[in-house]
């Protein structure tokens, strides 16, 4: 069984030159879409690099190295450590 269709229900208005939309609409035509579905695709293509690029975290030998040594290294807590936490502690409560 296939997934059922979702509804398209929101929306984006654009408001560009007229230059813009005559490049569009010849972009699209390349590609054999009509311009809300050309624009929609390269949009999303660039949202999903560009969240990508910031929720991924890209590391040589070194970094990773360097990065799992850290992680795998016991807290050292200092003044400033310790008074953060304790200040959390007495501004926050569980419930």
């Amino acid at each position: 069984m296939g997934t059922p269709p979702q509804s398209k229900d929101e929306r984006i208005n654009l408001r560009l030159k007229h230059s813009a939309k005559k490049i569009l609409e010849r972009a699209a035509g390349f590609e054999g879409q009509t311009v809300s579905k050309f624009v929609l695709s390269s949009a999303l293509a660039r949202a999903e690099k560009t969240v990508q690029e910031h929720e991924a975290m890209m590391l040589n030998t070194g970094e990773a190295e360097a990065f799992f040594e850290a992680l795998s290294a016991p807290v050292r807590f200092n003044k400033k450590l310790s008074s953060a936490l304790d200040e959390y502690r007495h501004r926050v409560t569980c419930q």
